[in-house]
């Protein structure tokens, strides 16, 4: 905690009380730190007030009218930082960067450089005239941080400006967020612009993340480079690399937005930005996902957009096949047994559920789930937020589901033994679980439950069904054309010699609905393995993956290769999106 410059020196005898009273009246008349007051006044001189601090905090102090600073050392910490926390770089040594402070007891500010620099810190001290004026003499009217500028020249407002003019906003309605009930409007961005610049370019990133139709947004700081990019239909594209000075301040401004600790930068955290987007007339809440994650040179964050209104419910628009739908609809009307979707993360396993629960959801059913997190509320549907922290894990919340008179239980993910058994049991025994695995395709996930432990005989009675899925980009309906190809490469991609034929995919030419990628959305592929009476056969005698997939094609399985290569004879995306998640 930052000593009382006051005290001391009275205590010390280096002032009267009559001296400090007229200081701090000094002080409330013209404003100004009390030792710069002290100093102005000549009670007291600079130097004694440094020894005294120096005494004081155990910490060496300097003259910084005596002390020439290298260029190249001023221009390790920005104009900004200096000025927010008081205090100046002096010297680089191997590792180790000194820095001369007015309070050495601030470990925020020499937290916050050594994340920006990559240096260790070593603080020294000196008076606040010192570091007031060196402040001024090495990065000059940069330093101050009220218009938004900085010694590197520009302001943040202009650049989200330029931003904004280079990223595409539909202008075809008034586009509003609000945070915290706080609107703000697009006039009310350009007033707040020169007092608020990070603000402002926190909204830009925002706003043209909803425009874009992004899922994620990473804001990424590296050692000399500081970018954000969107993951726009799966793929990460390069949206902007705001100046390194803005680093921290973003940082910030979206943790408060997302009400977590600032000043803990050294722990992983999580939470919550909901916004209220205005457009054309329509109000839609859109609610963001953040996680930060502490890296070598800052903390990485990461945004999901949570779209409600982009939430696909009907499963006949997911992209299943019609038989697979049939074989899908009828496992989760089952009374009992389990439903277990599988793929990668980002595959779209969570619509997939959320669909399968609207679709069952009745007066008549009592719908539990457990997840973390909770996407999107459902309503007439039970929902719990998972918190490992405190104990409420997966295995947890479903054995108090099971207290809890349930018809339906959904188990966010099924990630160790315990929530394994425990949701195999609650499938023997009158409920009908759904939940999700990470394995690669649907046979695999017979193999993947018995390597957590579960014996053969339990996964042959409990699971009712195994759907596969990826997501692929679907061709921009727009620029779409026909593409031939040789039917050489498209048997090799895995048609059969007849279709090869007559196939002729498509491809997007790109244009401005697309962005020019040629692809716009996605499209669902599955694999759809129902669990028949000599598929349990095979589980029950240890049958490999491979057996099982041999057998479940035989009995009429669409493999997610083959899912992909209906599409493309569809014209609904192309060959290299089906080859870049699908193996033959």
């Amino acid at each position: 905690m930052a000593v009382r410059i006051g005290e001391l020196l009275l205590k010390e005898k280096r002032i009267t009380p009559e001296q400090l009273q007229e200081a701090l009246s000094y002080q409330k008349a013209n404003g100004g730190k009390l030792g710069y007051n002290l100093v102005k006044l000549g009670f007291v001189k600079d130097e004694e007030i440094t020894a005294l601090l120096s005494k004081q905090y155990g910490v060496p102090s300097i003259n910084l009218t005596q002390f020439e600073i290298d260029p190249a050392v001023i221009k390790l910490v920005p104009a900004d930082t200096v000025q927010k926390y008081q205090v100046v770089p002096l010297s680089r040594s191997g590792a180790t960067l000194t820095i001369a402070m007015t309070d050495p007891t601030n470990v925020f500010a020499m937290d916050d450089i050594k994340f920006m620099t990559g240096y260790n810190v070593e603080p020294v001290v000196a008076s606040e005239t010192a570091v007031d004026e060196a402040i001024g003499r090495y990065y000059g009217s940069g330093a101050k941080a009220a218009n938004g500028t900085t010694s590197t020249g520009g302001s943040a407002l202009d650049f989200a400006a330029k931003a904004l003019e280079e990223m595409p906003i539909a202008t075809d309605g008034d586009v509003q967020i609000l945070d915290d009930l706080e609107e703000i409007s697009a006039e009310a961005l350009e007033k707040q612009g020169s007092e608020a610049p990070i603000i402002k370019l926190v909204n830009v990133v925002l706003m043209s993340a909803i425009q874009k139709g992004a899922s994620d947004i990473h804001i990424e700081p590296y050692e000399k480079e500081f970018r954000i990019r969107y993951r726009i239909d799966g793929l990460l594209y390069n949206i902007m690399a705001p100046p390194m000075k803005f680093r921290d301040a973003m940082t910030s401004r979206i943790k408060i937005m997302a009400k977590l600790d600032i000043a803990e930068k050294r722990l992983p955290q999580d939470g919550r930005i909901k916004i209220r987007f205005a457009d054309n007339g329509r109000s839609t809440e859109i609610d963001f996902r953040v996680s930060c994650l502490p890296t070598l040179f800052g903390e990485k964050i990461v945004m999901r957009l949570l779209d409600k209104s982009k939430l696909m419910l009907d499963m006949t628009k997911l992209g299943f096949e019609v038989e697979s739908l049939a074989k899908f609809e009828y496992a989760i009307s089952k009374p009992w047994g389990m439903v277990l979707v599988t793929g990668p993360t980002g595959s779209g396993k969570t619509n997939t559920l959320y669909s399968a629960i609207s679709k069952i959801n009745t007066t008549e059913t009592n719908i539990m789930t457990a997840e973390d997190p909770v996407e999107f509320n459902l309503p007439g549907v039970n929902q719990v937020q998972v918190r490992e922290n405190i104990g409420l894990n997966f295995a947890a919340a479903l054995r108090s589901f099971l207290r809890q008179d349930p018809n339906i239980i959904l188990v966010g993910e099924i990630r160790d033994f315990e929530t394994a058994e425990i949701a195999v049991k609650a499938s023997l025994t009158g409920h009908l679980v759904l939940s999700t695995l990470h394995t690669n395709d649907a046979p695999s996930t017979v193999s993947r439950l018995m390597n957590m432990g579960i014996e053969p005989f339990l996964v042959a009675s409990s699971v009712n069904l195994i759907c596969a899925q990826r997501l692929v980009r679907r061709i921009c309906a727009n620029c779409k054309t026909e593409h031939p190809t040789p039917p050489a490469a498209l048997v090799q991609a895995g048609f059969v010699p007849e279709d090869a034929e007559k196939v002729t995919p498509m491809k997007g030419n790109g244009c401005d609905k697309c962005n020019h990628t040629g692809y716009r959305g996605r499209v669902g592929l599955y694999e759809v393995m129902e669990v028949t009476d000599e598929l349990r056969e095979l589980v029950l005698v240890g049958a490999s993956a491979l057996e099982l997939r041999r057998k479940s094609v035989e009995e009429g399985m669409i493999p997610l290769r083959q899912s992909g290569l209906r599409k493309v004879k569809q014209g609904l995306t192309t060959l290299e999106e089906v080859a870049r998640e699908t193996v033959k």
